[in-house]
């Protein structure tokens, strides 16, 4: 099972869904579904800059975990 950790990574860096949207250039609706875990798919280039807006790497924000 894949984890999204993103609402963890805005704590760490104090940023709004609506700011992480703008910067990220996504809807606030396809960010949310995103944040909730709720997504079946991400692009890469929506990755690259989700990490690019935080600061972070890939696995700051996906986590796998066993069933």
């Amino acid at each position: 099972m894949i984890i999204v950790n993103l609402d963890v990574m805005m704590a760490k860096r104090k940023m709004s869904l609506t700011e992480l949207s703008e910067r990220v250039g996504i809807t606030m609706a396809n960010m949310s579904i995103l944040k909730t875990g709720k997504a079946r798919a991400v692009r890469f280039t929506t990755l690259n800059a989700i990490c690019q807006a935080l600061d972070c790497q890939p696995g700051d924000i996906l986590e796998y975990r066993a069933e």
